[in-house]
């Protein structure tokens, strides 16, 4: 767990600027409902972990600081890739390579690509029974999937500074679910299924995500004009320095413009990784994974929790409960 209240104090500003792909509380959210949907023979192992998928659920962002070629991971601007690329860009990377070059699709994004790369590395890791290395590239696996759900992820307007819209990023993936998640259905009936063909699946939910931003950039002009633009924005100091964002009035009437937009992101990206986990597993000739807590009271009270949606009037979703110690 984090421990110093200054790291902290980071993680929340960059969560509510938008820094962090999907917010820190929705990366580890995702990490932590896939494990539900696992079947027995996984679930035990990854609930025995649950506190490092979910702690280390936002590394990836945080790389980002050191690693100058992480950042082109988490997204694709598809547009650069031709008018009709949602619908033609090759699965597998070494077609892409060949159809667009390493360096084009490095510079505007390979995501979809990257999140191959990590299947294939924790289907390696299943394969040698390196519980660490499992551990490491699940949690990594969970947050670049994650991001490929958001939408904004998918396109070259990824802030809305194409349409007079900047700042649209932070609001729709961290600050809207930073004051909405409470209210989401975070179960739902979803159970591991064997991908035959991971990527296909992934391309899928890709599409389903870009097809929400029309309706997303049209929905944030038409609340604008209820809004004058001292009740739209506030300012806030970033670095020192003055900065207009919006303001929690607008986030609030914007959430109940998108409806259950943003909740049926965040669900499908754990049923995803749940998929790719499930899927990696199989792949590896489906190991035996020992740990002393296949079956616990704690798993049983979390998956009633779970099914009944209390797991956060519970104080049993762990997003929330390292934020709590964290303030605290």
């Amino acid at each position: 767990m984090f421990k110093k209240n200054i790291l902290f104090s980071f993680i929340l500003l960059a969560a509510f600027i938008g820094l962090s792909s999907w917010g820190f509380l929705v990366h580890r959210t995702v990490n932590q409902l896939a494990v539900y949907n696992l079947p027995a023979p996984l679930q035990g192992f990854f609930h025995a972990n649950m506190e490092y998928l979910v702690e280390n659920a936002p590394r990836p962002d945080n790389r980002k600081r050191l690693d100058k070629t992480e950042d082109t991971k988490h997204y694709i601007n598809v547009e650069q890739f031709g008018p009709n690329a949602m619908n033609e860009m090759p699965l597998d990377w070494a077609t892409a390579v060949k159809k667009y070059t390493a360096d084009s699709l490095k510079k505007y994004g390979w995501g979809p690509y990257n999140i191959m790369v990590q299947m294939d590395l924790l289907t390696a890791a299943f394969k040698s029974k390196n519980k660490d290395s499992i551990l490491f590239y699940t949690a990594d696996l969970g947050h670049y999937i994650g991001d490929l759900h958001v939408p904004l992820h998918t396109t070259t307007n990824y802030d809305g500074q194409l349409t007079g819209q900047k700042g649209l990023h932070g609001l729709w993936e961290s600050y809207i679910p930073e004051l909405s998640i409470s209210q989401y259905d975070l179960y739902n009936k979803h159970s591991a299924v064997y991908l035959k063909n991971p990527a296909d699946a992934l391309w899928k939910d890709i599409r389903k995500a870009n097809a929400l931003l029309p309706e997303m950039f049209a929905k944030e002009t038409s609340l604008s004009a209820k809004f004058t633009p001292d009740t739209k924005y506030k300012t806030q100091m970033r670095y020192g320095k003055e900065a207009k964002v919006y303001s929690k009035e607008f986030a609030q009437a914007y959430a109940i413009e998108l409806g259950p937009t943003i909740n049926a992101q965040l669900i499908a990206s754990a049923n995803m990784l749940t998929d790719f986990i499930y899927t990696a597993w199989v792949n590896a000739g489906k190991p035996n994974l020992e740990t002393t807590r296949a079956v616990s009271q704690q798993l049983d009270e979390e998956l009633k929790a779970y099914k009944s949606n209390q797991l956060i009037k519970n104080g049993l979703l762990l997003s929330k409960k390292v934020k709590t110690k964290e303030e605290d």
